[in-house]
């Protein structure tokens, strides 16, 4: 019999014989409901995922009590909006930039402002508008650690893009020790255990170039010191370089397309607990489930779940669930979030509180500050709205937008020293990202069977790109588990594999 005819002949049997072979997609029925806690980044990237990897039977709902976008928000002044959340993209940022492009959102870039380091006394550093004349401070006073502090940080990157690699081939990982391991070994683990002053020190970085350039960069970006861990240290480093870029319109328009493009439903409500429940299927044999209760404005309901992605951070004061009639119990998530309060105001800064005595002379669009216990602010720059960054700044006597950080909501006698006129001023708190104090331990991304969490990923470095790479490995993972693919989860060696294969 020709081989083709055979074929045909055996297809028959190969079909049957097929759900029995270990790893094979066909074992197992697509799951019929999925739901994502969160609005944010991390849940609309992964609804976007799941719905590419689980295809378009299964129904994805997220539940979002705010709205969508989470810590990606806007925040109107004299009829203009501007980024209250996280507002800066790295050009490395690969899945914001595939998200950007296959959403057709405009990429515009941010623009830069002459910066200053303020000390509380003086400033320790002023940019110039001439490149050579910058290039020469930065070597009178620290030497060529500037240098090597980029080829320190890019050194970092280069081993954290690995993670492009693996996604791509659809491998994942159980925990964010694995994840990392498998980007960087034991180096990338022992960032996580040491603050970034231990790790800049042991590089052989003097304590005066932390001191006053590597502190202001944490202070703006995190609102903590050189206190904070290792590698979210250097991702705070990475965003002060250059090519920087934005959505226009707002990042926040990211996630509402994300919503588009998956296709999910989005519930306004607020999750208040979740229980494992078993049912039985047709065959008699049990099926775990869970149900998700949440507050509506119309009151209370809920609903059941084949799998659970939780993309909020488990933190009593951001997103308070009970998990109840878990065996084991989920534990508790105590790690406090650091808050920092941004604070916009449309007014003239006022130069001589930076001892300016010649208030003609300043030139400075952005102020980062070293840590110093008598200043209550961590930086103060002018923005652009979000519609057109990209436009030409105004001389920053001139009256403008500047966009504070501050640990607490400024008083107004702190406003009125900062500024000699001011016309409008808009506060917008947030419990931005983690207070890091180094060792920091993850949380576990699985809860249970089929309950996912995003958020640990935080505990490395809080950012738009952490958020949905932890989306994607969650999608993976929760799509790995589901069919029994173990061959793609938590592979040793992964790098010198991936070589090999291709």
């Amino acid at each position: 019999m020709p081989p083709r005819r055979l074929l045909l002949v055996l297809l028959p049997f190969l079909t049957v014989l097929c759900p029995l072979v270990p790893g094979r997609g066909e074992q197992r029925a697509a799951p019929g409901k999925i739901a994502v806690i969160g609005g944010g980044i991390g849940g609309t990237a992964a609804a976007y995922f799941l719905r590419q990897k689980f295809g378009r039977s299964v129904r994805i709902e997220v539940l979002e009590r705010g709205e969508v976008g989470g810590r990606l928000a806007t925040v109107e002044v004299e009829g203009e909006s501007y980024e209250a959340g996280g507002s800066v993209l790295h050009p490395l940022n690969l899945h914001m930039k595939h998200f950007a492009k296959e959403l057709g959102l405009p990429a515009l870039p941010v623009p830069s402002n002459l910066m200053g380091i303020y000390n509380g006394e003086e400033f320790v550093f002023e940019e110039s508008s001439w490149y050579i004349i910058n290039v020469l401070k930065l070597l009178w006073h620290y030497g060529f650690s500037p240098l090597r502090m980029n080829m320190w940080v890019e050194d970092i990157l280069d081993k954290f893009m690995r993670i492009y690699r693996y996604q791509t081939h659809d491998y994942t990982f159980s925990t964010y020790e694995r994840l990392f391991h498998a980007l960087g070994g034991n180096d990338f683990i022992q960032m996580f255990n040491q603050t970034i002053d231990e790790a800049m020190q042991k590089a052989s970085f003097s304590q005066k170039f932390i001191n006053e350039m590597v502190c202001p960069a944490m202070r703006v970006d995190y609102g903590q010191g050189v206190n904070i861990n290792g590698f979210v240290g250097a991702v705070s480093l990475a965003g002060a370089g250059s090519g920087l870029w934005s959505v226009k319109g707002g990042n926040k328009l990211v996630c509402t397309g994300l919503i588009y493009a998956s296709k999910a439903d989005v519930i306004a409500g607020t999750v208040v607990s979740i229980e494992p429940k078993t049912r039985k299927r047709s065959t008699g044999d049990p099926v775990n489930l869970y149900h998700v209760t949440y507050d509506t404005p119309s009151g209370q309901t809920g609903d059941i779940y084949d799998i659970v992605v939780i993309a909020a951070p488990l933190n009593r004061k951001i997103a308070n669930i009970t998990f109840k009639n878990f065996s084991p119990p989920v534990p508790e998530f105590s790690n406090p979030y650091q808050q920092t309060v941004a604070t916009f105001v449309h007014g003239r800064l006022n130069a001589s509180f930076f001892g300016y005595r010649d208030p003609s002379a300043f030139h400075l669009g952005a102020i980062f500050t070293t840590e110093n216990p008598k200043l209550f602010i961590n930086s103060v720059g002018i923005v652009s709205p979000v519609e057109n960054r990209g436009s030409e700044e105004k001389p920053p006597l001139q009256s403008a937008v500047w966009k504070i950080f501050s640990r607490e909501v400024l008083t107004k006698e702190q406003l009125n020293l900062l500024f000699s006129s001011y016309d409008s001023v808009k506060v917008k708190k947030w419990l931005a990202y983690p207070h890091y104090s180094p060792p920091n331990e993850f949380p576990p991304i699985i809860l249970h069977d089929n309950i996912y969490y995003l958020n640990g990923i935080e505990w490395a470095a809080s950012a738009m790109e952490m958020s949905s790479i932890a989306a994607k490995n969650a999608a993976l993972l929760a799509y790995h588990r589901w069919y029994g693919n173990t061959d793609k989860i938590d592979q040793e060696d992964l790098y010198e594999k991936l070589k090999t294969e291709l």
